[in-house]
This record gives structure tokens, C-alpha cells and sequence, in this order.
């Protein structure tokens, strides 16, 4: 039975992936820091036939990601997917150390400590998945401090990338456009979320590239709207 490590899964890409990823022969660990909405996940996981274990934990904080780590690591992990993150859109002038530094935290550091510390319990022919960003490739005005998190994410994910070519794990990296969630509610300004991305169709492209054999390496997908950027 494979392992698979999703954070973020309350709701939007990360409940996507979870869903698209359950199967009988599929032990889901995903995490959230909402109970409710995160057990709306667990319930829809097991409607498939996967097992499923919620861990919530603030992924801001380093000691409750040892933690969680720690919880884990009882058992070999086939696959890490990194999707949980945060946003703070405002001009540069507008954004408080705090707000910079919790950025930081939960989008690049959070996902350097679960890797760096479930390395050891995946196997050869496992992954890691980073859902990153468009904005991981193009600055956009007020949005500073989240694409410093992914142009951040970016350079550590192709590094360990190499790194890990000799362990026989891949690491990929998916790069959606805006993708409607309950994210674009917290965000100021008028967003057309009906334009936009579901957060399936981003899903989707994790599950092709996890399908692929354990010899080939998917290192990117990059997806986009045909209308152009919104």
C-alpha cells in the first residue's frame, strides 16, 4: 500500500488532489489546520476506497512540523506533496515584517522540513511534489512577498532535484495559474474566479505525473488558461 503525504488538504488544489488520488491501494495522510473542512476531505477519501489519517498542524511553526514529522515517519512515505501556502497581497510599503517573515515560514521553510526530514523514509521510485506558482516565474505588482516565497521554493526544489536523482526520487514541480479557491475570498480586490482554473484540473496533472513510471522524471508542468492571464 503507497503512503502519500498532502498538506493543505482542507480544501481547494490540496482536497482536489486527495480525492483524485484515493484508491483502495492508497494510504492518504493529509493534513490542515480546519477540523471541519479537513474531515469534509477524510470523508470524501474514504467514500473511494483509500485509508485516510488527518494531522493538523500550523506549518509556521517548526516545532509542530518535528512533530508531525515525527508522526509520520512510523512507516515508509511513497510520495510528499508540498500544496498548503499562504498569500499576503498588498503594495510594498503595506507589508509587516511579521506578514514577510510568516510568508516565508509556511510557503519555504515548511516545505524544506518535511522534506528534509521524511528524506529518509522514502524509498527509491517515490516523489516529491511542490505545487508552486506561475508566480514562481513572473513578478506581479503587490504580490512581492508571495513571489519571493516561490522564486524561494523554485531554486530549493531544483537543487534537491539533483540531489535526489542518485536515490531514485523524483521531484516535480507544478505550476498552476490562478486557480479558484476559498484563497481569492481573503485576498482584497475583485477576482473572476469563474475564469479561472479548478482546482480537478490542477490535480489532474499531479496524478499524471505521478503516474508515470518510476524511471521517468516529469520535472515540470506548468498550466495556464487558454484566455490568457487574468
Amino acid at each position: 500500500m503507497k503512503r502519500i503525504v498532502i498538506t493543505g488538504a482542507s480544501r481547494g488544489i490540496g482536497r482536489a488532489i486527495a480525492v483524485k488520488l484515493a484508491q483502495p491501494e492508497h494510504s492518504l495522510i493529509i493534513h490542515g489546520r480546519d477540523r471541519e473542512a479537513l474531515e469534509t476531505t477524510s470523508q470524501q477519501v474514504r467514500k473511494r476506497g483509500a485509508q485516510v489519517e488527518s494531522i493538523y498542524a500550523d506549518l509556521s511553526k517548526t516545532d509542530e512540523i518535528t512533530k508531525m514529522t515525527a508522526q509520520i515517519r512510523t512507516m515508509s512515505v511513497d510520495c510528499v506533496i508540498n500544496n498548503a501556502g499562504m498569500a499576503v497581497v498588498k503594495p510594498l510599503g503595506e507589508i509587516s515584517l511579521e506578514e514577510w517573515q510568516q510568508t516565508f515560514a509556511v510557503n519555504v521553510t515548511a516545505p524544506f522540513l518535511l522534506i528534509q526530514q521524511l528524506l529518509p523514509s522514502i524509498p527509491r521510485g517515490g516523489a516529491i511534489v511542490n505545487i508552486l506558482s506561475i508566480a514562481a516565474r513572473s513578478g506581479y505588482p503587490n504580490w512581492s512577498s508571495y513571489c519571493m516565497s516561490k522564486f524561494a521554493l523554485e531554486g530549493f526544489t531544483q537543487s534537491i532535484r539533483e540531489e535526489l536523482r542518485s536515490l531514485g526520487i523524483r521531484v516535480i514541480n507544478i505550476y498552476p495559474a490562478a486557480t479558484a479557491s476559498d484563497i481569492w475570498n481573503t485576498i482584497p480586490g475583485e477576482w473572476a474566479q469563474e475564469k479561472m482554473m479548478s482546482p480537478d484540473e490542477v490535480a489532474d496533472a499531479v496524478v499524471y505525473a505521478l503516474s508515470r513510471p518510476a524511471s521517468v522524471m516529469v520535472d515540470t508542468i506548468v498550466l495556464g488558461n487558454t484566455a490568457g492571464m487574468l
